[in-house]
C-alpha cells in the first residue's frame, strides 16, 4: 500500500494518500464536539482516521472506535497507529449500515460524522470509486448516518456532523427524524465577510427541542493569515507548523 506520511504532533503521524486524506473542517469538528475522558467515542466514515487520532492524544476518551466502509483506508489507519504506537483507538472495517453496530447498541456517549456532502444526484461525481463515496451519498445518506447513530449512541449522547450550509435544512430533518435533537449549530466562513462555508452541528438522543446558534467561527484574517482561534483549534488539535 503507497502513502505518504505527515506529522500532527510530536507523537502522532498520520498515513494520507491522494484518495484519504483530510482537511481544515476535521480540525473543526474534533474541536466542536468537545469530548470528555469520561467518554465512548465513535467516528463513523472515518477515512485516514483525522478525527480519532485527533482526540486520542489530548484527554482521551475512554473508548475510540473508527469505523470505515472501505479497506484501504482502515489500512492506512492502522499504520498510523502502528508508526505513531497509538493504542486506544480500535479500528473497524464495515459499513455503517450492517449488523457491526448491534455490538454497540445504546453504547457510545459520542458520535462524529465528516460525511459526503453532496447527495447522491447532486453534480458532477468523480470516476474514482473511493473519491466518489467521499464525496457523494453513494453508501449511505444522512437518514442513514442519524439511523445508525440513533441505534449506537446513549439516550443523551451527542452526534456531531459538519456539512455544507445548502444541508442544513436536510440534517436537521434527518436528525429529528431519529429521535435526535438539535442542540448546537454554529457556522464557519473564511471572515466576517463571506457567507459561511460549511457548519458544524450537534444533536441529542432523546433530548427536548432548543438549539443554540454559537457565533461563526472565522478562519482567516484580512492579510490571509489564519485567525487566533483558528491557530488555537490546529494546537490543541496537535497540528505542527
Amino acid at each position: 500500500m503507497q502513502y505518504k506520511s505527515e506529522r500532527l504532533s510530536e507523537n502522532i503521524t498520520i498515513c494520507i494518500n491522494d484518495t484519504h486524506r483530510f482537511g481544515t473542517d476535521a480540525f473543526l469538528l474534533a474541536d466542536f464536539a468537545k469530548h470528555k475522558r469520561s467518554d465512548t467515542f465513535c467516528d463513523m466514515g472515518t477515512g485516514c482516521g483525522i478525527i480519532p487520532l485527533l482526540v486520542s492524544k489530548n484527554n482521551a476518551p475512554k473508548e475510540i472506535v473508527a469505523l470505515d466502509i472501505q479497506s484501504d483506508a482502515v489500512e492506512l489507519l492502522k499504520k498510523s497507529l502502528e508508526i505513531s504506537n497509538i493504542d486506544n483507538i480500535k479500528p473497524i472495517c464495515a459499513d455503517l449500515k450492517s449488523d457491526w453496530y448491534k455490538t454497540y447498541a445504546d453504547h457510545f456517549s459520542v458520535v462524529t460524522m465528516n460525511p459526503p456532502y453532496k447527495a447522491d444526484n447532486a453534480g458532477l461525481q468523480n470516476p474514482n470509486e473511493p473519491e466518489k463515496i467521499a464525496r457523494h451519498e453513494i453508501m449511505c445518506d444522512l437518514n442513514d448516518i442519524c439511523k445508525v447513530a440513533s441505534k449506537i449512541l446513549k439516550y443523551g449522547g451527542r452526534l456531531c456532523l459538519c456539512n455544507r450550509p445548502e444541508r442544513l435544512a436536510d440534517v436537521i430533518k434527518a436528525m429529528q427524524s431519529n429521535g435526535i435533537e438539535p442542540k448546537r449549530l454554529r457556522f464557519a466562513s473564511k471572515n466576517a465577510d463571506t457567507a459561511p462555508w460549511l457548519f458544524l452541528i450537534e444533536g441529542k438522543k432523546g433530548s427536548k427541542p432548543f438549539m443554540k446558534v454559537l457565533p461563526q467561527l472565522n478562519t482567516m484574517n484580512s492579510d490571509g493569515s489564519f485567525t487566533k482561534e483558528l491557530m488555537e483549534i490546529y494546537k490543541t488539535k496537535g497540528q505542527e507548523f
